[in-house]
């Protein structure tokens, strides 16, 4: 866990959450699924002038018209309550209402023209539902996706995305108070003009609708969530891109690093890649990428500077022989360097390290691990002194009052990507350097003879242990943004490898005389063509891995 006093921002607390419920009423139609959203006012407190799904905070009273609400066996106390309240809102709102008599008959026209709509009515809506024999279907709304409301919002919600059919025989019309203008609309309509400007809406109705137009029909949709959990949940991270904040879930890329840097959903850090300045993550951790951003390398190389004014710095990964990245490397370190580490010898991440090492005048030691004979020759690397796995590497001091201050990193080896791998655990913050053994938003070349599948997916499970002994949260790659839920992702990188050794091993038994060259547009068939060239290096580590695994005992 990181100290609070590496934060770069203050603490604070996010707004409280509310309760409330929401509901996206779907129909079948000749185009494909549609579903039923509204305007909201443009007065409203929240979400001003966006198009929605009908729905609002749950009301105290929403529990106790449990007893004429129908239930699934399988629906709990909670879903009951939500199904309920979205039920009600989505009458209050348009005039919709989920329900039917005690024996069966669908609600009429008649029937909710009857009811008044208002939510100051004096008698409630559960009962005047009870005085017309009307049970609330909600054994019939399911849950379809969980958001929370994001962090560095002034009002929040906990609220269940449902869904269920909209009712036939009924007419949507809106309150024309909160609600105006409902209309049916096809998910992918609907996002197509929100990027054109001319049917706003916010972030979780985006992702909503995104993952609805997957579906065919409204039975998908239903069948999809018949087993009573939401297909996802998520509470959104905002960072500034261009200048303007822009909304991330858990698995978009940005996340993590939001996560680490802004704890607390301030809406502070910019994700824009740039190789001008350092990128402070912490009081202690700062990221410079390397301008040598392509295909192998993503937005570029990330050296990482870690320590402070008081305890001096270590480098990781210096990253290629580029004069102007490795000026400002020394530039933001003044020039106090105590240790240059290379994760590993390839050509973006150690020929930096020793015209480093010449500008500063106190010229630290390179370390890491020197190339193996099976290195390719643009890939050779010879550290001034060998780093021990588990060997910890410390800078401390004291800060202006007094106080001691200490960062140390841990080495790892771990093999796999390239023979001399190593990572680095920042012991006092939980966080992992993870080199190349893992990237954000790719999966790394594993390139025989120096780079080994076994060695690399044993390493990975060196590296989950470690994060699971150490408390660590974070990591931190050669490529890409900052990763959270650190064991999380390394469990999906490796079940990721594994899948595609199976489609590998598929294709080798299809066509058992073949050649890699044959089996690769099989086991990558989802990857473009043009990766290819890149994909067939790691292909061969994987047919290497089955060949052995087929000839042991």
């Amino acid at each position: 866990m990181v100290r609070p006093t590496q934060q770069l921002h203050p603490a604070r607390e996010p707004a409280p959450l509310r309760a409330a419920a929401t509901v996206l009423l779907l129909r079948d139609s000749e185009a494909g699924i549609e579903v039923l959203m509204t305007r909201r006012s443009s007065t409203a407190s929240f979400a001003p002038g966006a198009y929605v799904f009908p729905g609002g905070q749950i009301d105290a009273a929403d529990e106790a018209a449990s007893r004429i609400a129908a239930r699934r066996p399988t629906q709990s106390g909670l879903q009951l309550t939500q199904a309920i309240a979205a039920i009600r809102e989505g009458f209050e709102e348009l005039g919709v209402l989920l329900a039917r008599h005690a024996d069966g008959r669908p609600v009429s026209a008649q029937d909710i023209a009857s009811m008044d709509r208002s939510t100051t009515s004096p008698v409630s809506f559960a009962e005047q539902c009870a005085a017309r024999g009307l049970v609330l279907a909600c054994d019939q709304v399911f849950s379809f996706a969980h958001w929370i409301t994001d962090r560095d919002l002034p009002k929040r919600f906990d609220v269940p995305f449902l869904v269920a059919r909209m009712p036939e025989g009924q007419t949507p019309t809106a309150d024309e108070s909160e609600q105006f203008e409902p209309c049916w609309v096809r998910p992918a309509d609907a996002l197509a003009r929100h990027a054109a400007g001319s049917f706003f809406m916010i972030f979780p109705t985006v992702r909503t609708l995104q993952r609805l137009a997957a579906y065919a029909s409204v039975d998908a949709v239903l069948q999809a969530c018949a087993a009573e959990q939401p297909l996802w949940t998520s509470c959104p991270r905002a960072g500034l891109l261009r200048g303007q904040d822009a909304r991330y879930m858990e698995s978009d890329s940005p996340y993590g690093e939001l996560a680490l840097v802004c704890p607390d959903g301030q809406l502070l850090h910019a994700l824009d890649w740039q190789s001008e300045r350092a990128v402070p993550l912490l009081r202690n951790v700062q990221r410079l990428t390397a301008p040598n951003p392509g295909a192998m390398t993503g937005p570029g190389t990330n050296s990482y500077i870690v320590g402070d004014a008081a305890t001096g710095y270590l480098v990781i990964d210096p990253g290629p022989n580029d004069a102007a990245h490795i000026d400002r490397l020394w530039r933001a370190t003044e020039g106090n360097i105590r240790m240059i580490v290379c994760t590993h010898s390839h050509a973006d991440h150690s020929p930096g390290a020793a015209p480093l090492q010449a500008l500063c005048k106190a010229k630290p030691q390179i370390l890491g691990l020197s190339s193996a004979p099976t290195a390719r020759s643009s890939a050779r690397f010879a550290a001034e002194r060998e780093l021990r796995d588990g060997e910890r590497l410390v800078v401390s001091g004291s800060t202006a009052e007094g106080e001691p201050v200490t960062h140390t990193l841990r080495a790892i080896h771990t093999p796999g990507h390239a023979a001399n791998h190593l990572c680095l655990v920042l012991e006092e913050d939980g966080l992992l350097f993870s080199g190349d053994h893992i990237l954000n938003g790719s999966t790394t070349v594993v390139d025989p003879p120096d780079g080994d599948m076994n060695a690399y997916l044993d390493s990975l499970d060196k590296l989950d242990a470690a994060c699971e002994a150490g408390g660590i949260d974070f990591i931190l790659p050669a490529h890409g943004h900052v990763i959270g839920s650190a064991r999380s992702a390394i469990a999906q990188l490796k079940a990721h490898r594994l899948k595609r050794e199976a489609k590998i091993a598929a294709a080798m038994q299809r066509l058992p005389g073949g050649t890699p060259d044959d089996w690769l547009p099989l086991a990558y068939d989802d990857v473009p063509e043009r990766m290819w060239p890149v994909a067939a290096r790691s292909l061969a580590a994987h047919v290497a891995r089955i060949r052995q695994r087929a000839s042991t005992p």
